[in-house]
């Protein structure tokens, strides 16, 4: 079973958190045990797990990764001017499997899914494929 979604990142850069929409789309399916795989078909965006309870934490991964991969380095030979977020993308991975269990995600207390922009904003495509266990 696959769901499909529209997610709009706010910036240029941002972590969305996407955890309940994950989470409906498990629910919706009704599934109580298997796995799920979720992704983002983009060049310049990506999926990761990271805390969800302090938004500084986003702040700080979006921080460290700019001066580590920063915007419009003068040897960039890609034309879009985007060679930084299609690093980034290639880092952080399009997709990400989880664990269903007891019907819900299997996530640390505090984990979060989310997609990641790195050259937006943007209208992102996320890609929930669902692998139910047979009872």
């Amino acid at each position: 079973m696959i769901f499909e979604h529209s997610v709009r990142t706010p910036s240029a850069q941002a972590f969305v958190d996407v955890t309940n929409l994950v989470r409906s789309s498990v629910r919706q399916a009704g599934i109580k045990e298997g796995h799920i795989l979720v992704a983002t078909p983009h060049t310049t965006a990506a999926v990761t797990v990271n805390e969800n309870a302090d938004p500084d934490v986003v702040h700080d991964l979006l921080k460290r990764f700019n001066k580590v991969f920063p915007e419009h380095e003068n040897f960039d030979r890609h034309g879009e001017g985007n060679s930084h977020a299609h690093m980034k993308s290639s880092l952080f991975g399009a997709c990400h499997p989880f664990i269903v269990h007891e019907g819900d995600l299997l996530l640390g207390t505090w984990q979060g899914i989310y997609l990641c922009e790195f050259d937006g904003p943007r209208t992102r495509r996320l890609i929930i494929s669902i692998l139910a266990r047979d009872p």
